[in-house]
C-alpha cells in the first residue's frame, strides 16, 4: 500500500523529487502538508483546502486523545469519514505537545501529564500513542519520540536519544496496521552531530517506511537549523521519504529541500493569516498597514488563488478592521495557496535540474522586498 519512488535528484543540489502512494492517494514530493491540529483547518473548510492544491493534511495525536477521544473518531469510521478529508492524512505522535507542557513527568516508559480542562493525570508512551494513532486511522503515523528542548546539553541528549530509539522499537512491535498505516521514525539528537549521526544509522536499521528529522524549530535559528538538515539527512535512507517536523517558513523550507528533505509541515500559513500577514512572492504583508486602505491590488498578483482573483488589498484591511472572521478565511486561503505553489514550483525546477536557480530568485524577490513591507 505504500511505494516512495524517487523520480529525479537536482545536479547542483541534494534536492530530490518522488512520489509517495499511499491508501488514500498519490503525494508528490517535496510536499508542504496543512496543518489541522483537532482534525479541522483553522478558518478553511477541507473543500477550500483540497482546492489551493493541498495532498495531504497534518493532524494531531495528543489533541485528538483530549478531545473528542480516539475511540468515537474510531466510531465514526476513522479520521478521513470524521473530517471528510478523503485524501492522505498524517498524524503526530503527540511527542512534541507533551513535551511542550509546563508540567510533565518524564520516565523511561512515557511521560505523566494533566488534562489541560480536568486536572486528571495521563500517561502516554510509545504503546499508548500507536495504539491511539491506529484507532484513528492515518496513512502515515509519527513514533513516539522525546522531542529534545534548544538549548540542550549533549549528555541530555545522549541519553535522550536512547529513550527515543527504544521507544521507536516499542511503537513498531505495538502497531497493528502495517498494511494500510506507514509507521515514521523521529530523529533526534539536538545540534549534535554525532548523535544525530547515531539516531538516524539505528532508526534506519528498523527498516521503516519514512523518517524523520524532529526536534528543530524549537529557538535554534535558521543557520543551525541547515546545520543539522546537513549532517543528519545523508545518513537517512535515500528510497525512503524525509520528512522536517515543524518547519516553516519559506526560506526554512527552501534551504531544507535543497538539503535533500521531502516533507514539510507548520502552522504559519494559516496563524499568520489570523494575525493579518499575507505571504506574497514580494515579501509579507501586514494587511492591518494603513497604507493598505485605499490600496485596490490584489494581495498578490501573480497569484491565481481565490482571495487574489476575487478581492482587494483595500477589502481585506477593512475585513480585518471590522474584525470579520471572512478575513482569516480568505488570507488562509491565500498563504495555504502560496506555499504548496512553492512547493510545485519547486518539484518543477527539480524535475529540469535547476532547484539552486529556483530557489535563488525566489527568496532574492521575496527576501529582498519583505524587509520592509510586513511594517505597521
Amino acid at each position: 500500500m505504500f511505494e516512495f519512488t524517487l523520480l529525479a535528484t537536482d545536479t547542483q543540489t541534494a534536492a530530490r523529487r518522488g512520489r509517495l502512494e499511499t491508501p488514500h492517494g498519490v503525494i508528490e514530493t517535496p510536499i508542504f502538508m496543512p496543518v489541522g491540529t483537532h482534525a479541522a483547518m483553522k478558518a478553511m473548510t477541507p473543500l477550500q483546502v483540497e482546492e489551493c492544491g493541498a495532498q495531504i493534511i497534518l493532524s494531531n495525536t495528543y489533541h485528538l486523545h483530549l478531545k473528542p477521544g480516539e475511540a468515537l473518531v474510531q466510531k465514526a469510521g476513522g479520521l478521513h469519514q470524521f473530517m471528510n478529508w478523503h485524501k492522505p492524512i498524517l498524524t503526530d505522535s503527540g511527542g512534541f505537545q507533551v513535551f511542550s507542557l509546563p508540567k510533565k513527568r518524564i520516565t523511561e516508559d512515557g511521560v505523566f501529564f494533566r488534562h489541560e480542562v480536568s486536572g486528571e493525570e495521563i500517561f502516554l508512551g510509545p504503546k499508548e500513542a500507536i495504539t491511539i494513532e491506529n484507532a484513528l486511522g492515518a496513512d502515515i503515523i509519527m513514533a513516539f519520540d522525546e522531542c529534545i528542548p534548544y538549548p540542550a546539553t549533549h549528555d541530555y541528549a545522549a541519553k535522550s536519544i536512547k529513550k527515543t530509539l527504544r521507544w521507536a522499537e516499542t511503537c513498531l512491535k505495538s502497531h497493528k496496521r502495517p498494511h494500510d498505516q506507514a509507521l515514521f521514525g523521529i530523529v533526534q539528537g539536538s545540534v549534535y552531530e554525532d548523535l544525530r549521526r547515531e539516531c538516524a544509522l539505528e532508526l534506519a536499521g528498523l527498516d521503516l517506511p519514512g523518517y524523520a528529522i524532529g526536534g528543530v524549530s524549537v529557538g535554534e535559528g535558521l543557520e543551525l537549523l541547515k546545520k543539522v538538515v546537513d549532517y543528519t539527512a545523508p545518513f537517512l535512507p535515500v528510497n525512503k521519504p524525509r520528512y522536517l517536523m515543524g518547519v516553516g517558513l519559506p526560506e526554512d523550507i527552501l534551504e531544507s529541500v535543497e538539503r535533500g528533505m521531502d516533507m514539510f509541515d507548520c502552522v504559519i500559513p494559516t496563524r499568520y493569516a489570523r494575525s493579518a500577514t499575507l505571504f506574497t512572492t514580494r515579501g509579507k504583508l501586514r494587511l492591518t498597514s494603513r497604507r493598505f486602505r485605499r490600496d485596490f491590488f490584489p494581495i498578490d498578483a501573480s497569484c491565481d488563488c481565490y482571495c487574489c482573483k476575487n478581492f482587494t488589498r483595500a477589502y481585506l484591511h477593512h475585513l480585518y478592521n471590522a474584525n470579520e472572521i471572512l478575513s482569516a478565511i480568505l488570507a488562509a486561503i491565500h498563504n495555504v495557496h502560496f506555499y504548496l505553489k512553492m512547493m510545485e514550483g519547486a518539484r518543477t525546477a527539480i524535475e529540469q535540474g535547476a532547484f539552486a536557480d529556483y530557489k535563488a530568485d525566489f527568496l532574492g524577490r521575496y527576501l529582498s522586498a519583505g524587509a520592509d513591507r510586513d511594517d505597521d
